[in-house]
């Protein structure tokens, strides 16, 4: 394709001349054909799948916890064994935690932020590939070992010794150790993409204090994924090789420490919850802004609140190990801890309260999730503060009642959000809006589904219902409530199909979107529904917080990229003035075989030492491949 025959260039782009914008899109496109979809790197296609798996394994988790609710409905109930018990219970908890609740945020940070921050392409987007292929290795790997009964059946935190070597027997735990390598090396790639992505690739113009809301709290979680999810890393390694190799990292006869696995657990642990809450920080933010029409109230207290809550997380891990026995000077401390962060979550409410008030709310389906998300969460909050006290949390530990404030968390925490930001953002990804009639049933069914489920569960914890039990005798007073619970979660379950029925329908038959349906301020919804593979014609120069509502429908660009190979704008950390242009690599299998060398290799192990050794090899040779030198600049990226 060329103009007047030669190649075109970015004076042709910027002159309008549609055969560059042509040759601009092809440059950018993912080809037709299989081959093809396993080499993509393009930031929105692997979003996507990101997305898709994510809500996949949503749903698997979501049948597992109705065959619990079947097996609890009823004393002595023999609905299911209770290994098979124990298998389910461990994969549900395992598979919402780290195979959902983490990843589907940071795909939606995949997706978007490029497009918020006004860049063509994600920071090494071939690492961003191959973060979703182990990803979704690692979810395979957990529920192909519940399908041939060989499932994890120690937990979803897999406390030692129970997990270890004595009591642990077979291959059980030690595919939960190493499911969650494949899970925390996905999540912490994302992680460095996306800090990278932010502080190099903004658009001209976007210093910080322009940066929106959803990209700054992706921003702080990725901080919180690059130093929480070593903890894990580590622990669950040293797990594998006490069983496989024969360390002893936690058996006390050998000088190890049983305990030493709960602190390396909920050190991770507990900011895990941040880094599924604080995207649910900036989804919030966006949509009040957006549906009350005007900026959102407190945007430095809302950042700073931010930061303050992935610093403050980082001391409240004793939070879940008040009855271990540790000292008490120690326990009064991660006590005034877990209080004090509840301060910056007070000031992330005031803000969007505030908003609310001073604005004109739509109340459109996404606002109302929203509005569900501040009723749960706020009630989640609250348990929180009182487990956070030592003598209440020694009598309630262990019960029901914290089952139901970790879902009211982070159930209350992200999935409304999440829920609301499908709804918000699937016309940018589809060009397709969703059902308003039927996203209000979906609504009220899942709001009035979850509290009936999990509310009556702080009652059952103060009547003594132990947690992680699969049968109860009949003459203690729990049956009633727990019959109510289980038919609540049909209830519950009801509005998550009527959603993911609207989801499918909307995406072939939804009516058409446009480029920006709700009449937002950030830069996603600047470009057509759904957007062109080079995401920005002309990359945008940003003036304000809410360029769409300050610049109106032509924002000032910026121009000279080419056109005939993949390039980006490279940007200062703060100011966010251009300092360079940077090719973007180009589609490579590379990546895709990879994860398949990584994915043995990971496997093998389980299994015997030396796969690690042997495993090496074709893991290095794909390596290779993929940063071998190549003429073209982009493939040298």
């Amino acid at each position: 394709m060329t103009v007047g025959g030669r190649t075109p260039s970015p004076a042709d782009l910027a002159a309008g001349c549609p055969e560059a914008e042509a040759f601009l899109r092809r440059t950018w496109s993912t080809p037709p054909g299989l081959l093809a979809a396993l080499s993509t790197v393009d930031h929105k296609i692997i979003g996507r799948r990101y997305i898709a798996t994510a809500f996949v394994f949503l749903i698997l988790g979501g049948v597992l916890a109705l065959a619990m609710r079947l097996q609890l409905a009823f004393p002595e109930a023999r609905f299911i064994s209770a290994d098979r018990y124990n298998q389910i219970f461990t994969v549900h908890g395992t598979n919402m935690m780290f195979l959902f609740a983490v990843p589907v945020m940071e795909a939606m940070a995949v997706y978007l932020v490029p497009l918020m921050v006004g860049t063509r392409n994600i920071a090494f987007p071939r690492l961003n590939a191959f973060s979703y292929w182990i990803y979704l290795a690692g979810g395979l790997l957990l529920w192909i070992s519940l399908a041939l009964d060989t499932a994890p059946d120690v937990g979803w935190f897999s406390y030692v010794p129970l997990a270890g070597p004595q009591y642990g027997a077979g291959k059980r735990a030690d595919l939960w150790a190493q499911m969650i390598t494949f899970t925390e090396v996905s999540a912490l790639a994302v992680a460095v993409e996306i800090v990278v992505t932010v502080f190099k690739l903004r658009a001209p113009g976007m210093s910080l204090d322009r940066i929106p809301v959803f990209v700054w709290s992706m921003l702080v979680t990725a901080f919180l994924v690059i130093l929480a999810m070593p903890a894990i890393m580590f622990a669950s390694s040293s797990l594998i090789l006490d069983r496989l190799v024969g360390t002893q990292f936690y058996n006390p006869a050998e000088g190890g420490d049983v305990l030493l696995w709960q602190h390396l657990f909920w050190f991770f642990g507990h900011p895990e919850v941040y880094i599924i809450f604080l995207p649910a920080v900036g989804i919030v933010s966006a949509m009040i802004s957006t549906f009350t029409r005007r900026p959102v109230f407190g945007y430095m207290p809302l950042v700073l609140a931010m930061i303050a809550t992935g610093i403050l997380s980082f001391g409240l891990w004793v939070h879940h190990m008040f009855v271990a026995g540790l000292p008490r000077l120690g326990s009064s401390f991660f006590t005034a801890s877990s209080m004090a962060i509840a301060i910056p979550a007070g000031t992330q409410i005031f803000c969007w309260l505030a908003t609310l008030w001073d604005g004109r709310p739509v109340f459109k389906t996404p606002l109302l999730f929203i509005i569900g998300f501040l009723i749960t969460f706020v009630i989640g909050g609250l348990t929180g503060v009182m487990v956070a006290s030592v003598p209440l949390d020694t009598q309630v530990h262990d019960t029901y009642f914290v089952v139901a404030h970790f879902h009211y968390v982070l159930i209350g925490g992200s999935v409304f959000p999440l829920i609301g930001a499908i709804y918000y953002w699937f016309p940018k990804m589809t060009g397709r809006i969703m059902s308003e009639r039927l996203g209000r049933w979906a609504f009220g069914l899942i709001f009035t589904g979850f509290h009936l489920t999990f509310f009556p569960m702080h009652i059952l914890g103060l009547q003594g219902m132990p947690r992680r039990v699969y049968t109860y005798p009949p003459e203690l007073p729990w049956a009633g409530l727990n019959l109510f619970v289980s038919l609540s979660a049909f209830i519950l379950a009801a509005g998550f199909l009527v959603f993911f029925i609207d989801a499918l329908r909307s995406f072939r038959h939804g009516r058409p979107a446009g480029p920006n349906p709700w009449n937002a301020s950030t830069l996603e919804w600047a470009v057509a529904s759904p957007p062109p593979p080079y995401n920005f014609r002309h990359i945008p120069v940003v003036e304000s917080r809410e360029p769409l509502w300050t610049s109106g429908e032509t924002l000032p660009v910026a121009t000279g990229l080419r056109i005939d190979r993949r390039e980006l704008i490279v940007s200062s950390v703060t100011s966010g003035e251009p300092e360079a242009r940077e090719s973007s690599p180009a589609d490579s299998i590379w990546p895709f075989l990879a994860a398949i060398a990584t994915s043995i290799m990971l496997i093998g192990s389980i299994f015997s030492p030396w796969a690690v050794v042997w495993g090496a090899v074709p893991v290095a040779i794909t390596l290779t491949g993929w940063f071998w030198p190549k003429q073209t600049p982009e493939d040298e990226s």
